[in-house]
C-alpha cells in the first residue's frame, strides 16, 4: 500500500471522525452561546475563552445544559411524537429510492409537504390561537434544547452502531472495527425502527421541518419586528416549503443514497442543523438592522428566484428520469447518456445522465442558486458582523466537498459513460472555472 493512501485512510477514518466527534457538539454550544450572549462576536468569545479558560466555558455553555430542562424535553418529546405520528398516518404515495449496492430497494412515503403544512398550522394555531405557549418559545428555550438534544443524538447514534453491526434493517450494513469510525459514519445504509425511516426523520422531519419552525420562533421573538429578520426567515421557511415538495428527490440524494446513520448525518441533523443553519435568523434577534422596505423587497424577490432556479433544476433532472427521456428541456430534447452499471451483488442496472438544460451547464449547477438563497437570507444581518454568514461558509465547503465527492462516486459506478458525460459537461459547480 502507498504512503499516500496510507495517510488518507488516516485522515478519513482517525484524524477526521476524531476531531468531528468530539469538537463540533461544543462548537454547536457555542454557536448558541455566542449569538445569544457575546453580541455574535467570535472575537468576543475568543476573548471569554482567553479570560475563563476553554474547560470553564464549555461547562458554563454545554455540561450546565446537557441535559436540557423538563420545557426543553418537552417542546423536543412533542415535535419528535408529532412528527413521526404524521410521517406514518399521513396519506401519502408510495416512492422508492435509489437501489442500493445490495440490491435493496428503500421506499417511502410522500406525504412531507403535508406534514409541513400541518406543523406550521399547529404551532400558529397553538400559539396565536389558542395562546398556549408563546410564539418565540423555541428562542427563549433554544440552549436548553441544544443542550438536550445533543445528549440525545449522541446517544441514538451510539444505538444506531450496535443496530446496524446486530439487528440491522437490510444487507446494507457493515462495520470496520474501528469504533470512532463507524460511530462516526455508520455501520447501517437504510435503518428502520418499529417500520420508520430513520434517516427520513433525522434529516427531513425533524431536521428540515425543525429548523422551519425554529427561525420563525426567531422572528416572534425579536421585539422590533426588523423586516430583515421577517425576509430572512421567510426566505428559509419558503426554501424548506420548496425543499418538501422536492423531498422524494432528496431521498435519492447522495445524503441518502451514500451517507450511512451515524454520527455525520443523524447528529448533524438533530443538532447541527438547529444551532448553525439558524444562526442568521439568531443573530438578528438581538441586532435589528432597519432595513427599508424597498430593500428588503429586493433580497426577498432575489431569494425567492434563487429558491425557484435551484428547484427548477432538480425538476429537469427528475421528470427526465420520471418519463424515461421523453420529454423536452427548454424546449428541445434533452440530451442523455443512458448508462449502464454493476452493483455489488452482480445485478446489471441502467440509468439516464442528463447533458442538458442546467444539468448541461455544470454537473451541480443547482448548487449555485441554493448558495445565493443562503447568502440573500443571510445578508439582510448586513456585513459588519462575520457569525450571520457562518452558515454560507460552510454550506460553500459542504456543497464544494459534496460535489468532488459525487465525482468520485460517479466515475466508480458509471465509468466509460462518466467519462462520456464530463466530455459534454466538464465543470462541477462553476462553469468555466470548476
Amino acid at each position: 500500500m502507498s504512503k499516500t493512501v496510507t495517510d488518507e485512510n488516516i485522515l478519513t477514518r482517525f484524524i477526521v471522525p476524531i476531531f468531528l466527534v468530539f469538537v463540533t457538539p461544543f462548537f454547536a454550544m457555542l454557536m448558541w452561546h455566542t449569538n445569544v450572549e457575546l453580541d455574535g462576536s467570535f472575537l468576543n468569545l475568543w476573548n471569554e475563552i482567553s479570560a475563563k479558560g476553554f474547560l470553564t466555558v464549555i461547562n458554563e455553555v454545554w455540561f450546565s445544559r446537557f441535559f436540557g430542562t423538563v420545557t426543553a424535553w418537552k417542546i423536543i418529546g412533542i415535535f419528535a411524537v408529532l412528527q413521526l405520528l404524521l410521517m406514518r398516518f399521513l396519506p401519502g404515495k408510495i416512492f422508492t429510492g435509489t437501489i442500493t449496492p445490495m440490491g435493496n430497494l428503500p421506499e417511502y412515503k410522500d406525504n412531507g409537504l403535508a406534514s409541513y403544512i400541518i406543523t406550521f398550522a399547529l404551532f400558529f394555531g397553538c400559539a396565536l390561537g389558542l395562546n398556549l405557549f408563546s410564539p418565540s418559545i423555541v428562542y427563549d428555550n433554544f440552549g436548553d434544547i441544544l443542550g438536550a438534544l445533543n445528549f440525545t443524538a449522541l446517544v441514538f447514534c451510539l444505538f444506531l452502531y450496535f443496530k446496524g453491526r446486530y439487528f440491522p434493517s437490510t444487507t446494507d450494513n457493515s462495520h470496520t472495527g474501528n469504533f470512532i469510525f463507524d460511530y462516526y459514519w455508520g455501520t447501517e445504509l437504510y435503518p428502520r425502527i418499529l417500520g420508520w425511516d430513520v434517516k427520513q426523520f433525522t434529516n427531513c422531519r425533524f431536521g428540515m421541518t425543525g429548523w422551519a419552525i425554529a427561525v420563525t420562533s426567531f422572528a416572534f421573538a425579536q421585539k422590533e419586528a426588523d423586516w430583515s429578520i421577517i425576509i430572512s426567515a421567510a426566505l428559509i421557511v419558503i426554501y424548506l416549503f420548496k425543499f418538501f415538495i422536492w423531498e422524494s428527490g432528496y431521498m435519492r440524494s447522495m445524503d441518502i443514497i451514500v451517507d450511512r446513520a451515524g454520527f455525520y448525518i443523524c447528529w448533524g441533523c438533530l443538532v447541527w442543523v438547529p444551532a448553525v443553519y439558524t444562526s442568521p435568523v439568531m443573530f438578528m434577534v438581538k441586532h435589528p438592522v432597519g432595513l427599508p422596505l424597498w430593500a428588503a423587497a429586493l433580497i426577498f424577490a432575489a431569494g425567492v428566484g434563487a429558491i425557484f432556479m435551484n428547484y427548477w433544476a432538480d425538476r429537469q433532472r427528475q421528470e427526465v428520469r420520471a418519463k424515461n427521456g421523453n420529454t423536452t428541456i427548454w424546449g428541445k430534447a434533452p440530451v442523455l447518456i443512458h448508462a449502464t452499471y454493476t452493483t455489488e451483488t452482480g445485478e446489471q442496472k441502467k440509468n439516464l445522465l442528463l447533458a442538458s438544460g442546467f444539468w448541461g451547464i455544470s454537473s451541480h449547477f443547482h448548487y449555485l442558486p441554493e448558495l445565493a438563497a443562503a447568502f440573500l437570507w443571510s445578508c439582510a444581518t448586513g456585513f459588519s458582523y462575520l457569525m450571520p454568514f457562518f452558515y454560507v461558509i460552510f454550506l460553500t465547503a459542504l456543497l464544494t466537498h459534496r460535489a468532488f465527492r459525487d465525482e468520485a462516486k460517479c466515475s466508480k459506478k458509471y465509468g466509460k459513460y462518466w467519462e462520456e458525460y464530463r466530455k459534454l459537461v466538464p465543470y462541477k459547480i462553476i462553469p468555466g472555472i470548476v
